[in-house]
């Protein structure tokens, strides 16, 4: 999305120029049909490009494991493993996302004021909706990542101790967490506390500003952030999602996915070997 959206067959040559870049591996969204994405076609551009791929899940109300709707439970059931179904084709190891569902702001969508009951049969219901499909990423070779998002993306899981907890409670090696710390910034008393609590749970790590810009264009201190995941000793992939263009007009809807006025590639390259930078620092003994 860096680029274009959506990323069909036509734009399989951008991945030679990510590569170019300096990049390791693309974070591609779950193609929804084979007229948007052929998985033989994009694999291959990937091998060729000598990219690895993250997997982003698309859920909405629709594929919701927590809804109260049991055709709709059904129906995150079985993307999520049309989801594991997508990763064996292409390669991919890891499927992050809001796993659980439920959409606030995009599916324009108010919180509703759950009593507890309420709150906890959502709880139950995401774990037991992970619980079924996370023995299956395992047995494929593969794992999902469980996204925590803020709390106007989201009502379910929103800061890292409810996605720990929810961890926990599947307690399968199918099952991790990828943190996002643009929802951290928000959300987290520390990021790097979130971090060291977090552990080993974390397959996958999203190094984005805390206005979704270029790293180093906003306030978060990345020396810190990968400090601390140096830590916890992890090991995983670190992507950056920079969403914000460089448009302040009055009324524009900045939660939503705009087209690159100009290129780009300049501030992305530079974003990368920022975050490079602090993690080479972060395993320096100094």
């Amino acid at each position: 999305m860096q680029f274009v959206r959506p990323f069909t067959r036509a734009n399989l040559g951008l991945f030679e120029r990510i590569r170019e870049l300096g990049f390791d591996f693309v974070e591609l969204l779950v193609p929804e049909a084979e007229d948007e994405l052929d998985l033989g076609d994009t694999k291959r551009a990937l091998q060729d490009a000598g990219l690895d791929v993250v997997l982003a899940a698309r859920v909405n109300l629709q594929r919701s494991i927590a809804s109260e709707d049991a055709s709709c439970r059904e129906g995150g059931l079985d993307y999520l493993k049309r989801c594991i179904d997508v990763a064996s084709e292409l390669g991919a190891k890891i499927i992050g996302g809001p796993l659980y569902g439920e959409p606030l702001v995009f599916a324009g969508r108010a919180p509703k004021p759950w009593n507890d009951d309420q709150i906890k049969a959502r709880a139950d219901r995401t774990k037991d909706g992970l619980s079924r499909v996370a023995p299956l990423a395992a047995n494929a070779g593969c794992v999902f990542a469980l996204e925590a998002l803020n709390r106007f993306e989201t009502d379910i899981v929103s800061t890292t101790a409810q996605a720990i907890e929810v961890v926990d409670a599947v307690s399968s090696p199918g099952l991790g967490l990828v943190l996002d710390t643009f929802h951290m910034n928000m959300e987290e008393r520390s990021i790097a506390g979130a971090i060291h609590a977090a552990g080993s749970r974390i397959v996958h790590f999203q190094a984005n500003e805390n206005h979704r810009g270029f790293p180093g264009t906003g306030h978060l201190d990345w020396p810190v952030i990968m400090r601390a995941l140096k830590d916890i000793g992890y090991q995983g992939p670190v992507s950056l999602e920079p969403f914000r263009r460089a448009d302040d007009r009055v009324g524009l809807p900045i939660a939503h996915w705009r087209a690159p006025a100009e290129d780009e590639t300049g501030k992305l390259k530079t974003g990368l070997e920022l975050i490079r930078s602090c993690i080479a620092m972060a395993g320096s003994d100094q």
